[in-house]
């Protein structure tokens, strides 16, 4: 099976959601499936995501990146979205050589480790990406892809292909210089001009100043303070590339009504685009939350990763079929949801009643199990949803006025 045809086609049905006059964002990350076998092909010691700060654990498992479009609800540009895996790669490293091989065998060795790095596996899939995109149609159209802080580095920054913009995440002690004098000096023209205070220095400074953003994030919409620093030169990214540098203040929260003030940790992000809009590049980055979304249900609800199988291309195009799966069952959902919203079963008590959440894997195969049950009892889903709701609204005033009834004073 080639996989890969499933991507395209998950691909061309998110071109043809999005429409022409919405902004293409994708968003790129890695995740690692947990193996048991020592044989199974790409495996090999990872870092543990999921231990402790304060100690490294490790664990045996495969590597793929991911690389997800994002879709978003309806016509107001800070709303929810949600990503559709549009590639899913396998990324093994090198296995390491003998002690007594000769000096031919660890050159090419080197090389081969330097191609099979995780930055130019992912500078690879980038470029695919941007290519599939053109011959469906969307050459003229600019992808802006957010990463993390794995991913902005000079190999991404200095190989990115036309019409792709990075949006990425910095360190805070990150070294960016001011666009060189205009005056001619002796000897050749300067390329960088004078240091920037870090991230973290611009965040502590009075000398730049606040503004508020607009983004959404966790399900509602939140207003942001950010210091934009425009025309930048970052020496990771190369002499012709200007940038520009946002700080992001934390976020305030409480974890219970009149509990303590407590704070989000600060972000610091870099924009290939020096003249992109503050709204666009935030919620860009805002919905990078989604694939993160993904890895979660891939795992846990279609159970990617636990075929422990052994061959080589089954250890790769099983996952692979499986998050192609996923990306098919939330496109559906989702075409299904712009032509009718009410098909969907009567939430459970305990659940959240938030409309603005988009809807989970779990929520999708159970609609689906629904409409399957109903479709051999020769009912109609649908309407059985209506009556169940308009049971359920006809009984809250009845329930509101025997409530104080069955109230007992403690």
């Amino acid at each position: 099976m080639n996989t890969d045809k499933l991507f395209e086609v998950a691909t061309k049905v998110c071109l043809e959601q999005l429409g022409p006059d919405q902004i293409m964002v994708a968003h790129m990350d890695d995740t690692i499936l947990r193996k048991v076998g020592k044989k199974i092909h790409g495996t090999g010691w990872r870092r543990d995501p999921l231990g402790p700060a304060f100690h490294t654990n490790f664990i045996w498992a495969q590597r793929f990146i991911q690389i997800s479009l994002s879709l978003r609800d309806n016509a107001d540009f800070n709303s929810q979205s949600r990503a559709i895996p549009v590639d899913f790669h396998h990324s093994p490293t090198m296995k390491k050589l003998a002690k007594n091989s000769t000096d031919e065998q660890r050159a090419e060795y080197m090389e081969c480790r330097k191609q099979q790095n995780l930055s130019a596996q992912g500078l690879e899939r980038i470029k695919l990406l941007r290519t599939r995109l053109n011959e469906q149609g969307a050459s003229t159209r600019e992808l802006y892809l957010s990463v993390d802080g794995s991913y902005t580095n000079g190999t991404i920054l200095k190989g990115l292909p036309q019409a792709v913009t990075l949006i990425g995440r910095v360190r805070k002690d990150a070294k960016f210089n001011y666009l060189p004098l205009s005056e001619k000096t002796k000897g050749r023209n300067k390329k960088y001009g004078e240091l920037v205070p870090t991230p973290e220095q611009i965040r502590q400074s009075d000398d730049f100043s606040w503004q508020e953003v607009a983004g959404w994030a966790a399900g509602k919409k939140h207003m942001f303070n950010v210091k934009i620093v425009k025309s930048l030169k970052w020496r990771c990214a190369g002499q012709k590339e200007t940038l520009q540098l946002v700080v992001i203040r934390p976020l305030s929260y409480r974890l219970k009504k009149g509990g303590k003030l407590l704070y989000r940790q600060p972000a610091y992000l870099i924009c290939m685009d020096n003249d992109l809009e503050i709204e666009i590049l935030l919620q860009a980055y805002l919905w990078r939350w989604e694939i993160e979304v993904n890895f979660r249900e891939e795992k846990t609800t279609n159970g990617c990763g636990e075929a422990q199988v052994r061959n080589e291309i089954a250890a790769v195009k099983v996952p692979q079929f499986v998050v192609a799966m996923h990306a098919f069952i939330h496109l559906a959902d989702y075409i299904i949801t712009k032509l009718n919203t009410n098909i969907s079963l009567p939430k459970a008590k305990w659940e959240r009643k938030n409309k603005s959440l988009r809807s989970s894997t779990n929520n999708i195969l159970n609609t689906f199990r629904g409409c399957y049950l109903f479709e051999k009892l020769g009912k109609s889903f649908s309407d059985f949803v209506l009556k169940q709701r308009q049971i359920i609204n006809s009984l809250n005033p009845i329930i509101d006025a025997l409530n104080p009834i069955f109230y007992i004073r403690r």
